[in-house]
């Protein structure tokens, strides 16, 4: 989920408006950001710029815009997908315009340039950002990639030529993994020689956002003699919008869903959305055989062309089960990694990129603890300062001095309910209670181990007003508690974990202040993920 605020006399730009899916909620719920702060503050953003389409980018745009009703600039996908987002809220899309990557506009005192970077999506840009004499970079998500499928690599020369900037608000999310990240192009030759080997009908499931990846296996679907369908309604979405901007013309032609049936199985390829165990994705109804089209046989093949996102392992392990109950061979990172690439950046991506932009100051951002601070550590090898790792909320000032956190605001989170933006359930503040009990709010990142549940990286605990708390004590308790609740899903361990940490809280503190508990899907570090996989 991003938002962040860039502030220069008193002039306010938004980069970026994304939302996330609450998986330790029931019915999995919209989280979008919390605007709280900035409207105490006064803060109000004369521009909104998107660096690229991904959900995480622009999810909550069409929530949390009418708050602000300025202009908002994004390249033509994102532009799109925006534009249809606009139209499901029955908005006007005029705010909404196209920029070109390589294009550079102001507002205020702000200049920006959009530079074209490779990512898991076209047109993913960062931001070049000049005010008050600084010059900032602000990444956004993006990779080095030789060969991305669509859109062309990145220009070494346009980054050099930006040298030396002051500052990087930099990409952390693969910092810690050593190397370079795959490229599109081996993924593509991979499943190419993975679907000439299948037998039966094929289901390659995939982020609906990576169109190199769904154009890849189009294209080797049909040197295999086989024809291609999309199934699930983010998947022709997106296929739409970039079919209209002309990123689509080598897919091959489409068979709709309902023709599936009268086509032999040697003749067919399902590109699906699912791949993360999404209840009503379409890769679970046909594991379900709930899809009103087609049944899945004995022999048939289901290939996972995406990494599990933290905190989603649960879910399709158990979509996994339903398939091979089925008779099904399933491909997936494990058995077949080639057929996956990330879309973030690797030790000698990230170490490349500063050679070329040759920054002073580093600002780790996405991800968590561990990346961040891995991140730092490549600043400190290349000589660029890095002091802080921030944490949503952190209010930072970048000058001479260099930087510096001024404040720390919690963030209580806000979901969407109704079609409308609402504290979480369950943490409406009460101003009179607020006053004499305080507040504890808790963000606690979890992963799924072979046993239960575990704590990764840091515990994030900010108390308001409330009484005093060993936070030692406290963090061993919650440890011991993760590992004997038995629960399946991030919710089913909310509501097992909620009432025994408030039970603790009152007997362990004076006065017992309203909890805010947000359950945080986290990865596993790569040496213990290692460790716990050859213990299976």
């Amino acid at each position: 989920m991003n938002l962040t605020l860039y502030g220069h006399d008193d002039h306010w730009i938004a980069v970026d408006c994304g939302m996330m899916i609450r998986q330790d909620l029931p019915n999995s719920p919209l989280q979008v950001p919390n605007l709280d702060t900035p409207k105490t503050l006064g803060i109000v953003p004369n521009a909104l710029f998107i660096t690229h389409g991904h959900e995480d980018h622009i999810g909550a745009v069409a929530w949390l815009w009418p708050m602000w009703n300025c202009p908002i600039y994004a390249t033509p996908l994102a532009a799109g997908l925006l534009r249809l987002k606009f139209a499901e809220h029955q908005l006007s899309s005029a705010a909404i315009h196209v920029i070109e990557p390589g294009e550079a506009l102001e507002s205020g005192p702000f200049t920006l340039r959009y530079l074209l970077l490779t990512h898991s999506i076209p047109e993913s840009c960062a931001l070049m950002m000049m005010a008050g004499g600084y010059r900032v970079l602000h990444t956004g998500d993006w990779k080095l990639d030789p060969e991305p499928i669509i859109g062309t690599p990145i220009s070494a020369a346009h980054f050099k030529a930006l040298a030396p900037v002051d500052l990087v608000v930099g990409d952390s999310t693969n910092a810690p993994m050593p190397g370079h990240s795959g490229s599109e192009g081996d993924v593509a030759r991979a499943l190419a020689k993975t679907l000439a080997k299948c037998q039966g009908r094929v289901v390659v499931s995939c982020f609906a956002s990576n169109l190199a990846r769904v154009l890849a296996i189009g294209r080797a679907a049909q040197k295999c003699g086989r024809r291609i369908s999309l199934m699930g309604r983010s998947m022709e979405r997106m296929v739409s919008v970039a079919r209209g901007l002309g990123y689509m013309d080598d897919l091959p032609p489409l068979v709709p869903n309902h023709d599936l049936g009268y086509l032999p199985p040697d003749e067919v390829v399902i590109i699906a959305t699912g791949s993360q165990g999404e209840p009503r994705a379409a890769l679970q109804r046909l594991a379900q055989g709930r899809h009103p089209f087609i049944d899945l046989q004995p022999g048939d093949n289901v290939i996972f062309s995406a990494k599990a996102i933290p905190g989603n392992e649960r879910p399709i392990e158990q979509l996994k089960k339903r398939l091979a109950h089925l008779g099904i061979n399933i491909y997936d990172e494990f058995n077949h990694p080639e057929l996956h690439a990330t879309g973030h950046p690797a030790q000698d991506e990230l170490i490349k990129l500063y050679q070329w932009v040759r920054p002073k100051h580093l600002m780790p951002v996405h991800g968590e603890a561990r990346h961040q601070q891995a991140h730092q550590a490549i600043a400190k090898q290349l000589g660029i300062s890095a002091p802080l790792a921030p944490v949503n909320g952190d209010l930072i000032c970048f000058d001479s001095h260099g930087l510096r956190c001024e404040e720390r605001y919690p963030q209580p989170p806000c979901i969407v309910s109704q079609n409308s933006v609402v504290p979480h359930p369950g943490l409406e503040v009460n101003d009179a209670n607020k006053a004499r009990r305080g507040s504890l709010y808790l963000a606690l990142p979890v992963t799924a181990t072979v046993s239960g549940w575990a704590r990764i990286g840091r515990l994030m605990l900010d108390a308001s007003g409330a009484s005093p708390l060993d936070e030692d004590s406290f963090s061993d308790w919650l440890d011991d508690r993760l590992e004997e609740i038995e629960a399946e899903t991030l919710a089913d361990l909310r509501q097992a974990l909620q009432p025994r940490l408030v039970h603790w809280l009152a007997e362990h503190m004076q006065h017992l202040p309203d909890v805010h508990l947000q359950i945080m899907a986290a990865e596993m570090p790569e040496s213990a993920a290692y460790e716990s996989a050859a213990n299976r």
